[in-house]
């Protein structure tokens, strides 16, 4: 008797501990894991080294860039799933745009030919006696005031969203690895709040329980200490996903105080009476929400 007691105590220690953890940001998961990449060419055929692509997310408007190799190829890798305009610049070549859907973990390729920049017809030197001769024909884009990082991409701005997309993975990933354990409590519960149920049903029942707590805490804990990029708005399934945590949340840390208190009275011979009785109703309703949040990110609709 005096070892459950220990138990349900323990229990509930950890439930009131990761309070402040889960309240402290709320819970987001927004996976980059989308690859574009390609080869620039000329309209000769020939590759064109140190041409700039940018892309922008035109759901988020969040932008990267970089530049081809020597052998005219780029690879822009963690971007997130979406509708992207993309820009492609290099010197004495046309400026081009064209627009591309990446999906979920898909590796798209998109090739361009740029052609080159036409010359400006210049006046007759006697019209204008004073103008200066210059072998330019248009500014570029230094001249126009954009600076290199501008340009290139922001170095800082891409190691934070490769930081952010890398602990979104974990977080995805142990939500899944945490809705087996909630399944199998659920399961347990049938035996562990039934009349003629044993201690060994209900010790079961309450160590699945604290197993998926403690899952479920890892779990925030990665979204909560992701990075935010600034600028980043979400929507759809991500915002969705964002409004369930502040069901699950609550629940995941109400459910095993209650369930510690329904221990403790069974234990002792007594009906769960006063709040414990709400053990039964807050675990299904946390268990609905997580599910809803996790299929919200998984399943492509």
């Amino acid at each position: 008797m005096k070892a459950s007691a220990r138990t349900a105590k323990f229990a509930l220690g950890i439930g009131v501990l990761m309070l402040p953890l889960l309240f402290s940001q709320p819970v987001g998961a927004q996976v980059a894991d989308a690859t574009l990449s390609g080869a620039i060419t000329d309209s000769s055929g020939a590759v064109v080294p140190k041409a700039t692509i940018s892309v922008k997310n035109l759901d988020t408007s969040q932008s990267t860039a970089t530049q081809t190799d020597s052998a005219g190829l780029y690879s822009l890798r963690n971007l997130t799933p979406g509708e992207y305009e993309v820009s492609i610049m290099a010197e004495g070549f046309a400026t081009k745009a064209v627009r591309t859907t990446l999906a979920a973990r898909a590796s798209a390729t998109l090739n361009a030919a740029l052609t080159t920049q036409e010359a400006q017809p210049q006046a007759p030197a006697g019209n204008l006696p004073n103008a200066p001769s210059s072998s330019k024909t248009e500014p570029s884009l230094s001249d126009l005031g954009f600076t290199p990082e501008q340009t290139q991409g922001d170095p800082k701005q891409q190691a934070l969203l490769d930081k952010r997309t890398h602990m979104l993975k974990i977080h995805q990933r142990m939500g899944l690895i945490t809705a087996a354990p909630l399944i199998a409590t659920l399961i347990t519960s049938v035996n562990a709040g039934g009349r003629n149920t044993s201690n060994t049903d209900r010790t079961v029942h309450m160590v699945l329980g604290a197993t998926t707590a403690d899952l479920y805490f890892i779990t925030a804990y990665f979204a909560i200490r992701a990075p935010r990029v600034p600028g980043t708005e979400t929507r759809g399934p991500i915002r969705f996903h964002k409004a369930m945590a502040w069901i699950h949340g609550p629940g995941m840390i109400l459910t095993p105080i209650l369930g510690a208190i329904a221990y403790s009275q069974k234990n002792n011979g007594e009906k769960v009476h006063g709040i414990a009785q709400a053990h039964g109703p807050v675990a299904i309703v946390t268990a609905g929400a997580f599910g809803a949040a996790l299929l919200s990110v998984s399943v492509k609709f």
